[in-house]
C-alpha cells in the first residue's frame, strides 16, 4: 500500500508515527473535551462496578462520543498495582461516612456460596457508598489537572488550535 506521496506507510518513520498519534489522540478536540473524557475514566476507575470498567469505557465512548483513549487512560488508574489500595480506600471511605468502626472479617473455613454471600453482604453498603464518593471526588480532581496538562502540552507542541486531521488513506 502506498501513501499519496508514493511512499510506503512505514517510510518517514517518526513523522508517520506522530501523525498517527495525533489522529488517535484526537488533538483536534478541545482540551476541555479531552479532560472530560479522562475525568469520566477516573470516575469509572473508582466505581464499584468491578468487571465492567472496560464495558463502561466503551459505552461512554459510544454514548457521548468521547475520546476512547482518554477514557481508557482514566479508567486504567485502577489496575493490578492499584486495586488493593483502591478497594481499601473505597471500603474505608464508605465505612467512615456510615459511622462503622468494625473491621471486615472473613471465615475461610466455610467457602460455600451462601456463607460467602452472608459474610460479604454487610460490607456492600459501605463499599458502594465509598465507591460513589471516590468516583465523584476523583473525577472532580482529575478534570482540572488533566485540562491544565492538555493545554500546556498543546501549547508546547503548537496544536492548541489545530484543524481537524484529514481522514486516513490507509483505511479500506
Amino acid at each position: 500500500m502506498m501513501t499519496e506521496a508514493g511512499k510506503h506507510p512505514s517510510a518517514g518513520g517518526t513523522r508517520s508515527f506522530r501523525a498517527l498519534l495525533r489522529q488517535v489522540l484526537h488533538l483536534q478536540e478541545s482540551p476541555q473535551r479531552t479532560a472530560l473524557a479522562f475525568a469520566l475514566g477516573v470516575f469509572i476507575a473508582f466505581s464499584p462496578a468491578y468487571g465492567l470498567h472496560t464495558a463502561m469505557v466503551a459505552l461512554c465512548t459510544w454514548l457521548f462520543g468521547l475520546n476512547f483513549l482518554a477514557l481508557l487512560a482514566g479508567a486504567l488508574i485502577n489496575n493490578p498495582w492499584t486495586i488493593i489500595p483502591i478497594l481499601g480506600a473505597t471500603y474505608w471511605t464508605g465505612a467512615l461516612l456510615l459511622g462503622r468502626t468494625d473491621t471486615p472479617t472473613f471465615d475461610w473455613h466455610d467457602m460455600s456460596f451462601g456463607s460467602i454471600y452472608h459474610q460479604v453482604l454487610p460490607y456492600a453498603g459501605p463499599f458502594l457508598l465509598g465507591g460513589l464518593v471516590l468516583s465523584v471526588l476523583g473525577a472532580l480532581l482529575s478534570y482540572p489537572l488533566a485540562y491544565v496538562f492538555f493545554v500546556k502540552y498543546r501549547q508546547k507542541s503548537g496544536t492548541l488550535t489545530a484543524k481537524p486531521l484529514p481522514p486516513s488513506d490507509s483505511v479500506g
